[in-house]
């Protein structure tokens, strides 16, 4: 099989949540720890860091993986979904996974693979496995997929675990409360085993700080012990400086972030405590920190976080696609002076529009799509519900012709925002 024929293999025959959602997620580690197995536990090979929580884990994922890059270690990146091509869900020192590692794993191992039948990612985390140990990494970063403790990833031990934070996201398979979200999010806590909390939440405080105790794994907020601030004066650049108050040690340290979102704020405030618990333990210093920060693009190859597409009218992507985050999103661009708003906008079938629609401004002109993909919401039907909440606009079959209509229709001082779904950001980068 060549590249093309490998990746239909895997897209028809294994099931994707990215594709079919719910019927894709397997509510055990069976297959996991058979393949893991079966390639001799490959993880045991190197250092591992875990992250998991609801929005900016992927962020975070990214910006921990330039650090320790800069810091000098051969770093490997586990992340998903991907947004064009799969191999961007591996990466070795922000290379991706060469086509000819992916076509020749799944050739050589397709007899495993019909005898366990793993889901999509159940086999694309073993491949990462396997794939960081043959490339002799120091250090590799793996962002869980759904949840935490039936995730694919969470059969490693790290040096650290991260939750970043608990939102209202797959709730019908995590649960309907934030508190249980926040359980099978907590199953990545291990004993003994450093635990940073991104984000301190009152419903989901003291379930981690419980866990944490039973496991015996000290536990660390991130938000009480750093403040990040943002300037706005450099948004237009997609650049943004930040300000970080280190509350312990009564400093500040400043530099500047790529990743234009106000999210990243507590985005790096995350990623601070994570530097102060692995420091002495991976030997980073502080100019490995502020360069990963600055390189965190350059290094990992991040797209699609308050994305500029263009600057005559400003086109944004963002993969904000839940409540928390899309909050984030509208907020910011409510900041931002416009001549007119476009909001090119599309969802997958199973989300709760409910928890959504509402935030959306009723001043500015819709564009309702839906991305390539079997889960994306109909057009038609996205722009009925957006209706009964002052939302009006035309449909469009592609989010490219949803954008090209937004951007024809934009003055040159106007906004266009282009998101709803990782799979429409994917669909216009």
């Amino acid at each position: 099989m060549n590249y093309t024929q490998t990746l239909e293999f895997l897209f028809s025959s294994l099931p994707a949540y990215h594709r079919i959602g719910k019927a894709a997620y397997k509510d055990n580690l069976d297959n996991t720890l058979a393949l893991d197995i079966y390639f001799g536990h490959p993880h045991l090979n190197y250092r591992t860091i875990h992250i998991a929580g609801t929005n900016g884990k992927g962020s975070v994922s990214h910006l921990i993986a330039s650090v320790l890059q800069e810091a000098g270690y051969r770093t490997g990146l586990f992340t998903s979904p991907h947004l064009k091509d799969f191999r961007e869900r591996i990466r070795v020192n922000g290379k991706m996974i060469p086509k000819g590692e992916v076509t020749t794993f799944i050739g050589k191992n397709k007899g495993i693979i019909e005898s366990v039948s793993p889901s999509f990612f159940e086999m694309t985390a073993a491949l990462a496995f396997d794939y960081f140990a043959r490339e002799k990494v120091d250090v590799a970063v793996f962002e869980a997929g759904l949840g935490g403790r039936l995730d694919s990833t969470n059969i490693i031990t790290p040096v650290i675990s991260v939750i970043t934070n608990i939102g209202h996201d797959h709730m019908d398979l995590l649960g309907d409360s934030l508190e249980k979200i926040a359980v099978e999010k907590a199953g990545i806590i291990k004993r003994n085993v450093p635990l940073v909390i991104g984000e301190t939440q009152q419903a989901t405080r003291d379930i981690f700080t419980a866990r944490a105790i039973e496991m015996d794994s000290e536990i660390f907020f991130a938000d009480t012990g750093f403040i990040c601030s943002l300037e706005d004066s450099v948004t237009m650049t997609g650049k943004r400086r930040y300000i970080l108050k280190d509350l312990k040690e009564e400093r500040e340290i400043s530099g500047v972030i790529p990743l234009g979102g106000d999210c990243q704020a507590k985005n790096l405030q995350t990623l601070f405590q994570v530097y102060k618990c692995l420091k002495n333990t991976l030997k980073l210093s502080e100019t490995d920190l502020i360069e990963g920060i600055k390189n965190v693009i350059i290094n990992t190859g991040l797209q699609g976080r308050w994305q500029i597409l263009k600057r005559k009218p400003l086109v944004i992507c963002d993969t904000g696609h839940n409540r928390e985050g899309l909050e984030y999103v509208i907020r910011q661009i409510g900041r931002i002076p416009a001549g007119s708003l476009h909001f090119v906008i599309g969802f997958v079938s199973d989300k709760d529009l409910s928890l959504i629609l509402p935030l959306f401004p009723k001043d500015a002109k819709y564009y309702f799509t839906k991305a390539s993909v079997q889960r994306a919401l109909d057009e038609g039907i996205l722009q009925k519900v957006a209706a009964g909440y002052g939302l009006t606009g035309e449909c469009y079959s592609s989010v490219k012709k949803a954008v090209d209509a937004a951007v024809s229709d934009a003055s040159p001082d106007g906004l266009v925002f282009v998101g709803g779904s990782t799979f429409i950001v994917a669909d216009v980068i």
